[in-house]
């Protein structure tokens, strides 16, 4: 069985490759891995889930079928938050660049950004109240200053913390799509 998230994996691992190596450029992807820090609590978050659901059928055999119900939602609501937190981060496409958080949707055009780039700056630790001196990829949207909108990416998030080399990657390819789908 092909399985083609593995070839997208190692389409960004390759320092020959291009730097968009995608053929369908309209449906959202997103230009690099997620990291340890993000991945780790969702497969945690999945282990409780089977945990929960496991007591579903075993309330569902000796008990009720409403206190069952009530535990099976549980479950679907952990399932729920694991996969959200799997999809949070940046995904692109040719109509533009969406940044995904655990609540909310943003997504911004390409031809409403003028330009793209990596800054040095405070940025948050692991998305806590804690702030360390690190790199943040900004998006410069017209009509706006840098400092009015939040950073798309930065080197110390769930994605990056201690892989600088995937967040140069992942900076790099964000900026390869704006320079393709961006004013020209």
């Amino acid at each position: 069985m092909p399985l083609p998230f593995l070839t997208a994996d190692r389409a960004f691992d390759t320092a020959d490759e291009v730097a968009l190596p995608y053929d369908d450029r309209d449906l959202w992807r997103r230009p690099y891995r997620p990291g340890p820090w993000r991945v780790g609590p969702a497969a945690l978050l999945l282990l409780l889930a089977s945990f929960v659901l496991f007591a579903a059928v075993i309330i569902a055999a000796t008990d009720s079928l409403s206190a069952a119900a009530v535990v099976f939602g549980v479950a679907v609501v952990v399932i729920v938050c694991a996969v959200r937190l799997l999809r949070m981060g940046a995904w692109v496409s040719a109509r533009g660049v969406r940044q995904v958080s655990f609540f909310s949707t943003r997504t911004v055009t390409w031809q409403q950004i003028v330009s793209v780039r990596t800054v040095q700056q405070p940025v948050r630790l692991l998305g806590l109240p804690r702030t360390v001196q690190g790199q943040a990829l900004i998006l410069v949207r017209q009509g706006r200053s840098a400092e009015a909108t939040p950073p798309l990416l930065t080197s110390h998030n769930a994605d990056f913390l201690a892989r600088a080399e995937a967040f140069d990657r992942a900076a790099d390819a964000l900026a390869a799509w704006a320079a393709e789908h961006g004013r020209s």
